[in-house]
């Protein structure tokens, strides 16, 4: 039998949030002094664990629940209002691409680019998260972004994108920008965290384009 993946939890650390591995959470620990993280088996615990107080989290007498998120008392599994949410809309994939950032708690407009005459939702969603983190740390807050694309935050986690929409005089626009969001991710430290928005759960992402 497989061993099961765990889920890594930092709240003090070089870059505080969710980690899929334990080589990645490491980075974020090493060299930090007085770091605080820990294993989780269930992805949903983490994620709760993550916007709550640690010490609940690292007594003795913890043992982590087996319960699904959905099971959990209403006041648990709410998203954090104070954040900024993006997404990415695409006519087609590939197609006329644009995204936007919103915030959470009100749905007013933070940012917006596009449309872009090509591109791909993953593409426009790994620029949204980004272009946000770039606008926080402009205006100095470290409120978490939500993205409800795994694919876009596992780009920012591994600071690469892997993309098949091919560099032309039509997609050099969207391409320029991508190139400026890796050099940003690559020179730059955020320690806003960086969360999945639970679709399934909380409905659309404020950011959402409502074109489904």
């Amino acid at each position: 039998m497989a061993k099961k993946q765990k889920t890594y939890v930092v709240w003090q650390g070089h870059k505080p949030g969710i980690y899929s591995s334990w080589d990645l959470c490491k980075k974020q620990v090493d060299g930090f002094s007085k770091p605080i993280f820990k294993a989780f088996d269930s992805f949903e615990i983490a994620q709760k664990a993550f916007q709550d107080r640690p010490d609940k989290y690292l007594s003795e007498n913890y043992i982590e629940p087996t319960m699904l998120l959905k099971n959990l008392s209403d006041n648990q599994r709410k998203p954090i209002l104070k954040s900024l949410s993006v997404d990415a809309a695409c006519s087609g994939n590939p197609g006329v691409l644009e995204y936007q950032g919103v915030d959470t708690e009100t749905g007013k407009l933070i940012f917006h680019q596009g449309p872009f005459p090509l591109g791909t939702v993953n593409l426009g969603e790994f620029l949204a998260l980004v272009h946000g983190l770039a606008y926080l740390k402009q205006i100095k807050s470290t409120v978490p972004v939500y993205s409800d694309s795994v694919t876009a935050i596992a780009w920012l986690r591994r600071k690469a994108i892997n993309t098949n929409l091919p560099r032309t005089e039509k997609t050099e626009a969207l391409f320029q920008l991508i190139d400026r969001a890796l050099a940003w991710i690559k020179s730059n430290e955020w320690t806003n965290p960086v969360l999945k928005w639970e679709t399934e759960m909380w409905g659309e992402i404020p950011a959402d384009f409502g074109r489904k």
